[in-house]
């Protein structure tokens, strides 16, 4: 037996709910369909279990995509503001960390639960646990073939996000029924993920659970947070950001330290001639991760006994310490996917293939990625409300 719906919604994540919920809201017959036991699975593990729902400073430059001015158009018309609006409708509450990151007061379940009495208000009908066997589309329908059931509608939403965290279940089936309807894919790379160190900078594996704060760059892009070294690389909000703009054979450079003033070591070795390189660094950074810098940089004795120019070049070397990562740990620790369905395959308003009318996708399956903090959500809320207008 054949169901008949108006929308089938496939992915029961982020974007996935927030586009069943207003289609229905909206007076659609839904159905949602995810393979996981539960939906929501990656929500409930973002943000350390409180979820970083979202972002305040939301905007289309803090998105990477081949097409840079897509995201502007949903994300204009579904805000933080709005998102931030349902939440405090079901009473819950939040709190705003670093750099406008919104985290929710107590658990990641609120979110989920928010988004499945938002459905519940429209009508939806949840299938857990149902591996999708089928997809085909004739006479203007598509037709989903389940394990257990099969339905129809004349409209079709892609939500099942992107190959990242494959352990949550996460694959690229997205990808292939996206070619399978003759859609163009953005090749797909992990995507705020740690890097990976071998050769010469095998020594900074040893200091495994150090961090500071620091400046990480990579071509023109540069972010100033915590780095974090770890017993395979790189890790740490500053280079899980970087790593989104990272390609294999790119260096990457580290300021250690950001907030010193030009020409401070030759004026320390003025005002303290008799004190040692090793003991400046350690006044500022973790002392491992100054006695290796030091070690590195092999300027012994007094800054009395080394040249200005040594002191000029050390200076230099700590504010733009170049790293050459041999790689990600790729997709089972990338938080996200870069690439994704070819925007120039969808409306930017509605979401919907343009070859293909009444087939949208949705969320972290187009080649839309934003920044570590709260926007990969944001981009969920508002790609799905937009695809819901036009369901």
């Amino acid at each position: 037996m054949v169901s008949t719906y108006d929308v089938i919604v496939l992915g029961a994540g982020a974007a996935g709910l927030m586009c069943a919920a207003q289609a229905g809201q909206r007076g659609r017959k839904v159905l949602l369909l995810d393979h996981a036991d539960r939906p929501g699975k990656k929500i409930l593990i973002s943000g350390g279990g409180r979820c970083n729902f979202t972002n305040i400073h939301t905007a289309p430059e803090r998105f990477l995509s081949a097409n840079p001015h897509f995201a502007k158009s949903a994300l204009s018309r579904y805000t933080p503001s709005d998102f931030l609006a349902l939440v405090e409708s079901h009473g819950i509450t939040w709190h705003e960390k670093t750099l406008g990151q919104l985290f929710c007061d107590d658990s990641a379940q609120q979110i989920v639960d928010l988004l499945l009495a938002e459905c519940a208000k429209g009508g939806v009908t949840l299938h857990c646990g149902e591996s999708v066997r089928a997809v085909s589309h004739a006479d203007g329908s598509f037709k989903v073939e389940c394990e257990s059931l099969t339905a129809q509608s004349t409209a079709l939403v892609i939500a099942t996000g992107g190959p990242s965290i494959p352990k949550m279940g996460a694959t690229g089936f997205a990808y292939d029924l996206a070619r399978q309807f003759g859609l163009k894919v953005v090749e797909p790379r992990p995507a705020l993920v740690p890097l990976t160190l071998s050769g010469d900078d095998v020594l900074f594996r040893e200091l495994s659970g150090v961090a500071a704060p620091v400046i990480a760059s990579c071509g023109a892009a540069s972010f100033r947070e915590a780095a974090l070294f770890t017993h395979r690389g790189l890790s740490g909000p500053a280079i899980l950001q970087i790593s989104s703009y990272w390609r294999k054979g790119d260096p990457v450079s580290i300021d250690f330290l950001p907030d010193a003033a030009e020409g401070w070591l030759v004026e320390a070795k003025q005002s303290a001639p008799r004190s040692h390189l090793r003991g400046l660094l350690r006044a500022a950074l973790p002392d491992r991760l100054a006695d290796t810098l030091d070690e590195k940089l092999g300027l012994t004795g007094t800054l009395a006994n080394i040249p200005d120019a040594d002191l000029r070049d050390a200076q230099a070397r700590l504010a733009a310490w170049q790293f050459l990562p041999n790689g990600s740990e790729g997709f089972a620790k990338a938080e996200v996917t870069i690439g994704g369905v070819n925007t120039a395959e969808l409306s930017s308003k509605t979401m919907e293939a343009r070859r293909m009318p009444g087939l949208y996708v949705i969320g972290e399956a187009v080649d839309v990625t934003g920044w570590l903090g709260g926007y990969n959500f944001q981009w969920a809320w508002a790609s799905g409300w937009a695809a819901a207008q036009a369901l």
